[in-house]
């Protein structure tokens, strides 16, 4: 992770090579992670030396912040560019379970704490990236309703917690390229809680908020309430970005299995739906129970005063007959007075007859709303029960995949482990192919030799034997 210089003025190939190699390596760890297309290639450090110079040089603080930035504005491209094309080929709403979507989280997570400074409380020293985020609704008046709903989640604790349920609302509100570039443009706030090297105050945020513009095209939706945001670990998942030989293997499991997973998704959120369907008739059918009590109890006091008032009424015809017989002989002006107040006792009378058939009406119509209501949550709890069995099925049948791939998996790596053995085999059996064909020249060499032999032999024998003669 050092700053690497060639030991000559003029520059060899192999340097050449190796200058070009570290200007497109990014540097995490004990590890380098080279570019190659839309992917990384992961290689120890040990295993590389990109200078002849076996002597450790000094590094630079400025040097390797930069080293940082450059290696999270990679990750950030890689990250978000993946995620795009991810979610257009799923053609679906993304959820809190979705992998790239995690990783996307994470990578900005990171993006937000680099060159953080230290805050000290009581407790010790604290880094949170919650604190750059609360700016956002003094600089954007549109990101105070996020901050409050973050605020009012019951379930947060931590700084840490609640940033990362901001960055989830604004990815919903697809605000977050917009947010991160107002809060990028002011530097002068920025720097209470940064570093002056830190990403958020250098280009690569900037770059960063802009590759942010493109997640506008993707939907997503989170269920924060269960959610522990405070106690997950956020780390970087590179085998997402490295290339593997046999990823191309078992594309159609995973297509199967990728196609189940829609399917199940889908009837979770038909289920959550049919849920809250069935809490807000819930609702509706309390409510409508409590007016009905209500209504019951007004009624019963309309009838106790109907019979309180008919008593009353028949006290005063009592009376009013009483009073007509007894004053039959008396003056007319007492009638008529009499007269009145029997006609007002049948006008009180006739209002509260028709008081009470009004309230047993309204009565009848709550009474028929509530047995629809109670229709159609039998129904509904019905068409639930039918959900949750067919995403039982669903289920079982990702179960069936999951075991299938195993197996295939399994499989394949018997049939490598074969072809690897008949390799073996077939080499040893070439060696002795070879050395039976050395052996043959051999052979045949000394087959010539002794032809050689006995032609000279025979040549010899012709000349002693006309000596003999």
């Amino acid at each position: 992770m050092s700053a690497l210089t060639p030991p000559t003025d003029m520059p060899t190939p192999t340097t050449d090579k190796i200058t070009q190699a570290a200007m497109e390596t990014i540097y995490l760890c004990k590890f380098r992670v080279s570019m190659d297309g839309e992917w990384l290639c992961l290689r120890e450090l040990d295993d590389i030396s990109l200078t002849p110079d076996p002597e450790p040089t000094h590094e630079d603080p400025n040097y390797l912040m930069a080293n940082e930035r450059m290696n999270l504005m990679n990750m950030a491209k890689l990250s978000i560019k993946g995620l795009i094309e991810s979610a257009l080929n799923l053609g679906r709403t993304l959820d809190s379970d979705y992998a790239p979507l995690q990783q996307f989280f994470v990578v900005m997570e990171h993006c937000l704490k680099h060159g953080l400074k230290a805050k000290k409380t009581f407790l010790g020293q604290n880094k949170s990236f919650w604190g750059p985020l609360e700016l956002v609704e003094k600089l954007v008046p549109e990101a105070a309703e996020i901050t409050a709903s973050v605020k009012d989640l019951p379930g947060l604790k931590t700084p840490v917690g609640r940033g990362r349920a901001w960055l989830r609302l604004a990815l919903m509100q697809k605000k977050l390229s917009e947010y991160m570039k107002a809060l990028i443009n002011k530097k002068e706030l920025l720097s209470e809680f940064y570093e002056p090297n830190a990403l958020m105050m250098e280009e690569e945020g900037a770059i960063i908020a802009g590759l942010l513009v493109g997640l506008n095209v993707i939907d997503a939706n989170f269920c924060m309430k269960g959610e522990d945001l405070d106690s997950q670990v956020g780390v970087i998942d590179f085998s997402m970005y490295l290339k593997d030989g046999n990823s191309s293997k078992g594309t159609e499991g995973d297509g199967q299995i990728t196609a189940i997973l829609d399917q199940k998704n889908y009837v979770e959120e038909l289920n959550r739906h049919l849920n809250a369907t069935v809490n807000n008739l819930q609702t509706k059918v309390d409510t409508l129970e409590k007016s009905n009590t209500k209504l019951t109890e007004e009624l019963a006091v309309a009838n106790n005063r109907i019979i309180t008032l008919q008593e009353e009424m028949e006290r005063v015809k009592e009376e009013s007959s009483y009073i007509l017989e007894s004053n039959r002989k008396g003056p007319k002006q007492d009638r008529t007075a009499e007269g009145q107040a029997l006609s007002e006792a049948r006008k009180h009378l006739k209002e509260e007859t028709q008081l009470r058939l009004d309230v047993e009406k309204e009565l009848e119509m709550q009474i028929s709303m509530r047995q629809e209501m109670e229709l159609a949550m039998k129904m509904l709890e019905k068409d639930v029960c039918e959900k949750q069995d067919a995403l039982v099925s669903l289920r079982q049948q990702l179960d069936d995949l999951r075991a299938l791939k195993h197996e295939l998996a399994f499989k394949l790596q018997s049939s490598d482990l074969g072809v690897k053995q008949k390799s073996e085999l077939n080499s040893r059996l070439e060696e002795k192919t070879n050395q039976m064909a050395a052996t043959i020249k051999q052979l045949e060499q000394s087959e010539k030799d002794l032809v050689k032999q006995a032609k000279t032999l025979n040549s010899a024998a012709n000349k002693l034997i006309p000596k003999h003669h």
